[in-house]
């Protein structure tokens, strides 16, 4: 399981939430967003895209703010991941921070996308 990028548990739905009318992103919404944030990552790192990147690309092209790096240290630290999980959550945290639109990584994006990696402590 610590070969795959996300893992999300998803609890059943109820009738009455399905029923009820939500309020979000549009799946047009939310399908430009994701084409913004390829290209970002088209322009940064030419054909790869992030899932392809190695650790020394992810040194250059996923740079941490020190809160950020601090979040990564503790995830590391408290959950015993492993170096596979230490890079998938660089790779994670650098495709949230792109659908953000932002360059620099900061801890929120370490944080969502080491809640990805929390179905590795629970198997």
């Amino acid at each position: 399981i610590d070969r795959v990028d996300i893992h999300v548990e998803v609890p059943a739905v109820t009738y009455r939430h399905l029923t009820e009318k939500q309020e979000g992103a549009s799946t047009e919404t939310i399908r430009l967003q994701v084409a913004a944030a390829r290209q970002i990552q088209q322009q940064r790192q030419g054909v790869l895209t992030n899932s392809e990147l190695g650790r020394k690309q992810l040194d250059q092209w996923a740079p941490m703010d020190s809160e950020a790096k601090l979040v990564l240290e503790q995830a590391m630290s408290e959950l015993g991941l492993s170096a596979r999980a230490f890079d998938k959550i660089r790779r994670v945290s650098r495709t949230i921070a792109d659908l953000e639109q932002t360059e620099l990584i900061t801890a929120h994006h370490v944080a969502e996308a080491v809640q990805y990696r929390l179905l590795d402590r629970i198997l």
